[in-house]
C-alpha cells in the first residue's frame, strides 16, 4: 500500500503490519520534504482527536498545538484542524465524517512537494 491508495477514502482502512511500515516509510520522505503542516482529524469524540495529534506530535517531535480559544471541548463527533505555522488548533462538532488523519504538507520553497496525505488510523502515530 502507498499513500497514494488512501486518497479519497472516507475513513482510514485498517492496516496489516506491513502496510503500515510502507506508508510509514513513504510519509517520512514527503514529511522531510516540507516546511510546516496543517493538520486535519475526523474522530468519535474529541479527546480521541487531541489523543490522535499528541501522538503524532510526539513521533515528528513537533511542538503542541494550542486552541484558538477556550470554548468547551465538543460533544459527540469531531473534526480538529491544527496549523503549524499559527501553532494554534480548533475542534468542533462535525456530524457525518469518516475517522482518521489528515497531514497536508506545505512547502513555498518546493511546491512539487505539497500535498495531503490520508486518512491514517488514528492510532498511525502510536
Amino acid at each position: 500500500m502507498i499513500l497514494e491508495d488512501l486518497r479519497g477514502l472516507r475513513s482510514a482502512p485498517i492496516l496489516s503490519p506491513q502496510d503500515k511500515q510502507q506508508l510509514a516509510t513513504d510519509l517520512k520522505q514527503r514529511i522531510a520534504a516540507c516546511d510546516w503542516f496543517t493538520i486535519g482529524v475526523m474522530a468519535p469524540t474529541a479527546n480521541d482527536a487531541l489523543i490522535s495529534l499528541r501522538q503524532m506530535e510526539a513521533f515528528w517531535n513537533w511542538l503542541p498545538l494550542q486552541f484558538q480559544d477556550s470554548s468547551p471541548l465538543p460533544q459527540g463527533p469531531v473534526f480538529l484542524k491544527g496549523n503549524q505555522r499559527t501553532g494554534k488548533l480548533m475542534l468542533r462538532f462535525e456530524e457525518g465524517l469518516g475517522e482518521g488523519l489528515l497531514i497536508s504538507g506545505q512547502a513555498p520553497s518546493n511546491p512539487a512537494a505539497e500535498d495531503t496525505w490520508g486518512p491514517l488510523p488514528l492510532d498511525f502515530f502510536k
